[in-house]
């Protein structure tokens, strides 16, 4: 693979750079400075898992439950998928534990085992800051006239030293080798882009923020079938690096990846199930 660099003064300059082999991409929305580089991780032979528990969800002034009594547990570096009917809550499920809104009851957090399947630590809440969320056709909330500006719309705004902008160069480049998006001139309109890098684009915005917890809400759909074995290639690298959780109706094109899976039931009832393809 051919180096790619990103300078610094390239992300803070006033000329939007191209992305080509010697060059590279940029992002975030949540940006949080006290993250790790994206993919550092600390070797132990303990581990995480995402643990949710007891979660359900009633709309603010309604008297209808969208979700009820969910528990489920993600280890880290897996791949979870959730399928159902539409409108049985699985966005709102993904809503929540991304942390755009707040279950009614129940907790979400992070729970850490010892090499004897017990905790050995006490629970941590999950941070929105930990998470990043791609939402279904998420070019429709690309707000920029072009990729640079779309990218960098949420970093910071003040002038930052020059460590931290040796850091976010470093994050950016890290980001765009793993989603491939080479080539791409940084002027170019977010909404020129082909379907497939569209999603590449909404995967290297949230990978840049160096998420433990990636989610995805059908990252498949609207897509042609080139694009769609492009994703799922991703993905499955993305697989070594992080955790993933996915709603998706295309059973059978990540069948493959798929570590644990559950079904999604009208009433917003969730049942550990294997996949019925």
């Amino acid at each position: 693979m051919a180096c790619v660099r990103i300078s610094s003064s390239s992300l803070f300059g006033s000329k939007p750079p191209i992305i080509n082999s010697s060059t590279a991409f940029l992002s975030p929305s949540r940006f949080n400075l006290n993250s790790k580089a994206f993919g550092a991780r600390r070797i132990a032979c303990d581990y995480s898992c995402y643990e949710i528990k007891g979660v359900g969800y009633r709309p603010p002034g309604t008297e209808i439950d969208l979700l009820s009594d969910i528990s489920f547990s993600l280890p880290e570096k897996s791949f979870g998928m959730i399928f159902g009917r539409s409108g049985s809550g699985k966005t709102t499920l993904l809503q929540l534990i991304a942390g755009l809104s707040k279950p009614t009851s129940g907790s979400i957090y992070v729970q850490r085992y010892g090499d004897d399947d017990h905790p050995n630590q006490s629970p941590e809440l999950l941070q929105p800051t930990r998470v990043g969320i791609v939402f279904q056709f998420p070019e429709r909330f690309f707000i920029a006239d072009n990729v640079l500006d779309e990218i960098i719309f949420g970093w910071p705004r003040q002038r930052v030293g020059l460590q931290l902008r040796e850091l976010l160069a470093s994050r950016l480049q890290k980001a765009m080798i793993s989603v491939g998006l080479t080539g791409i001139p940084l002027d170019k309109d977010p909404q020129s882009l082909s379907g497939g890098y569209k999603r590449r684009l909404a995967l290297a915005i949230q990978l840049v923020q160096t998420p433990d917890l990636l989610i995805l809400d059908e990252p498949l759909a609207g897509l042609d079938w080139k694009a769609r074995a492009d994703v799922v290639k991703l993905l499955k690298d993305l697989k070594k690096e992080l955790t993933l959780l996915v709603v998706s109706h295309d059973l059978k094109e990540l069948a493959p990846l798929v570590d644990q899976s559950w079904r999604m039931e009208m009433g917003g009832i969730l049942k550990r199930e294997c996949l019925p393809i």
